[in-house]
């Protein structure tokens, strides 16, 4: 054999047959025995039913034609309005659907269990009125949760009181009265702060849980 020959099949370079035959056994074996472990395939997940969070919605009845009178309030209710909104769907997720209306003859503003809020004076078309008014279209001494609760002269419902008592320590209550609370009622423009009206909404938010 001529040194050219004898390198070409070196054993250094060349796979021995007796091994070849021994992976293509191997290989044919573990294809066609029974018991082979394959990885199976992720199950799809299990659609999840998405509940959407309730949101409070609002609407403002306008004249067709509206007076000089009528445009001014319009405004000054829709800014108020859309910072309670606001205020109400990010602090919580109580739902109403609400409808607005400017009506001059009313003396100050007020709120009804059946969704209708009216705005009258001036004075009273700010963000802490419509936060108040908000309050008794979902229920604040308006339903019959309120008079069961809030009847005797202190709300009695656990999650509002346990709220009101983590805001202003162990002996703190939520006062009632003439359909309205305290602290945190928004009763008076002058109790209006942005910490008042946060907790406000999430007092309101803890009665409807307690069964407002």
């Amino acid at each position: 054999m001529s040194p050219r020959q004898n390198k070409e099949h070196s054993p250094r370079t060349a796979i021995p047959w007796r091994t070849t035959l021994a992976v293509t056994a191997l290989a044919a074996a573990l294809l066609a025995g029974p018991g082979v472990a394959q990885a199976a395939p992720k199950a799809a997940p299990v659609p999840q039913e998405q509940v959407a969070a309730a949101t409070i919605t609002w609407t403002l009845e306008r004249a067709s034609n509206p007076t000089a009178d009528q445009q001014t309030a319009y405004n000054l209710i829709t800014a108020a309005m859309n910072a309670a909104v606001a205020r109400y769907n990010n602090l919580s997720d109580l739902g109403k659907s609400i409808t607005v209306r400017y009506d001059p003859s009313v003396p100050t503003a007020d709120g009804n269990l059946n969704g209708t809020i009216r705005f009258g004076n001036r004075s009273y078309m700010t963000e802490r009125t419509a936060l108040h008014e908000i309050a008794h279209t979902i229920g604040v001494g308006t339903s019959s949760g309120w008079s069961a609760l809030g009847g005797s002269g202190t709300w009695t419902g656990a999650q509002a009181t346990a709220l009101v008592r983590q805001f202003d320590g162990s002996s703190a209550k939520l006062s009632t009265g003439g359909g309205h609370f305290w602290p945190y009622g928004l009763n008076y423009e002058n109790e209006m702060s942005r910490t008042a009206a946060d907790r406000h909404v999430q007092i309101v938010a803890a009665m409807v849980r307690d069964g407002l």
